[in-house]
């Protein structure tokens, strides 16, 4: 359509300035092309900028020994060799040969299409195996959701398992829209219509004796009038309309015809694992001092109730970043949440600090970590109802600590069957304090003789 109107401009001026009539005809249609390049250029680089905005804001920086030194380096600037450190919340910055790997847990959607996280390990692994059975491999690009480890770089940039979709989607074929080949379509016809109207005009005006250069004349200057030259600033503009819309709905569209495609979209399938839900979870209901209530519906925070929120939240991995920005896995953060919606002091991390732990295990389904606080040392262990239980031999209640009988084995199971109908998680809390620092053959009996303190449950909301 651009090329017949310029086409359309060129003739029209070459006739306006043989007939004497100037060549405002062509000043119009070269307006009504320079408006459309202007609106389709000044949208796209409007896009380009806030894609480059993007791009710089999740710019990712590694962390790296080097010479024996740790360094903060962007990500661009690692080489094959570089030996990373990954910790809960860092992007993955290449794809890294794993040599240290404390119950890491890596999100892959992106190369396995799997929404849970991946389980890590250093032991070799069969060659040929595919992408989801690499768990000795980091790959660049994903995020890492548990735990902590460190790598060797083997690959980076294009040479990335994520750089090669990158590179098989650079180099796919680019197809056209349905608007894109409607007007093509139509500006092929209008072009042809136009050359057959010339040549009718010019031949029927010679029948009749007409002079030939008038004839010519006519004959363009009723092609020119057949074009409509306003269509593709119509079509352009209405589509610069539709972008504008995208953007109040936070969407940025980088090529006009985008929305055209969108627009002609009438069903769109998903799964729903990871989709419908916020992949975050809630504690719902909490159980201490032998009552149940919701974790909106506490007023009195009782001694009990304390050590169970420390409990909560100084036997976990998940890091408090800007703004209580709450970076780790989903069951994690929430008890994190938990302990500040009941006013919990951030400062107590520093305050406890951890001496040293027993990280998760699938087997042992328990995680303990030992706090110094003050001049005295608490175990704090969280995990599975029924293996916690067996490592309990007594439970507090009310400020009185009592021996674990049948009854209360008894009970706890009831709650828990309450709180974990609707298959939701359900997770216990002990600690025990300790007169001295556990020495490493202590640490292999340390989830022994603890205290039952209570019960949290963790939900998972939807999006509206």
């Amino acid at each position: 359509m651009i090329i017949v109107l310029i086409i359309a401009a060129v003739v029209s001026g070459v006739i306006g300035s043989l007939e004497g009539e100037g060549i405002t005809d062509t000043i119009i249609i070269m307006i009504v092309i320079i408006a459309n390049a202007i609106i389709g250029v000044a949208q796209e680089c409007k896009a380009e900028k806030s894609l480059e905005a993007l791009q710089k804001l999740s710019s990712h920086t590694a962390k790296v020994i080097r010479n024996g030194n740790q360094l903060v380096l962007p990500s661009k600037e690692l080489v094959p060799g570089d030996i990373v450190i990954l910790d809960t919340g860092d992007y993955v910055p290449a794809d890294i040969r794993l040599i240290d790997a404390i119950n890491l847990k890596i999100q892959e959607s992106a190369l396995t299409g799997e929404s849970v996280p991946s389980e890590k390990q250093v032991e070799k692994v069969e060659e040929d195996v595919g992408i989801a059975d690499r768990t000795n491999i980091a790959f660049s690009s994903s995020l890492v959701t548990y735990g902590r480890g460190k790598g060797i770089v083997v690959e980076t940039g294009m040479n990335t398992e994520v750089g090669k979709i990158a590179e098989i989607i650079s180099t796919a074929t680019k197809e056209e829209t349905p608007l894109s080949k409607k007007l093509n379509k139509l500006g092929k016809i209008l072009g042809v219509a136009a050359l057959v109207i010339c040549i009718i005009i010019f031949f029927i005006g010679i029948a009749y004796g007409k002079e030939p250069l008038s004839m010519f004349m006519t004959a363009v200057s009723l092609a020119v009038a057949a074009i409509p030259e306003g269509l593709a600033a119509v079509s352009t503009i209405v589509l610069a309309i539709g972008v504008q819309r995208m953007v109040k709905k936070h969407a940025i569209v980088k090529k006009l015809p985008a929305v055209e495609t969108l627009g002609c979209t009438t069903v769109i399938c998903s799964d729903k694992t990871g989709t419908l839900t916020q992949n975050k979870m809630t504690v719902k209901k909490v159980f201490w001092n032998g009552k149940l209530e919701l974790v909106e519906d506490i007023k009195e925070k009782d001694d009990e109730l304390k050590r169970l929120v420390y409990t909560s939240m100084l036997c976990n991995d998940t890091k408090v970043g800007k703004d209580n920005v709450l970076i780790g896995d989903p069951t994690e953060t929430a008890l994190v949440d938990m302990g500040f919606k009941l006013d919990f002091d951030p400062s107590k991390f520093d305050q406890i600090p951890r001496i040293n732990e027993i990280p998760f295990d699938s087997e042992r389904k328990l995680m303990t970590t030992v706090n110094k606080e003050g001049e005295s040392y608490i175990v704090y262990t969280k995990g599975g109802i029924d293996e916690l239980l067996a490592k309990c031999d007594r439970y507090v209640e009310n400020g009185n600590i009592n021996r674990v009988d049948k009854d209360f084995i008894n009970k706890i199971d009831e709650i828990n069957d309450d709180l974990a109908t609707g298959a939701l998680r359900v997770l216990a809390m002990a600690y025990k304090e300790l007169d001295h620092k556990p020495t490493e053959s202590e640490m292999k009996e340390i989830e022994q003789n603890l205290i039952f303190i209570g019960l949290v449950r963790n939900d998972r909301p939807t999006k509206d």
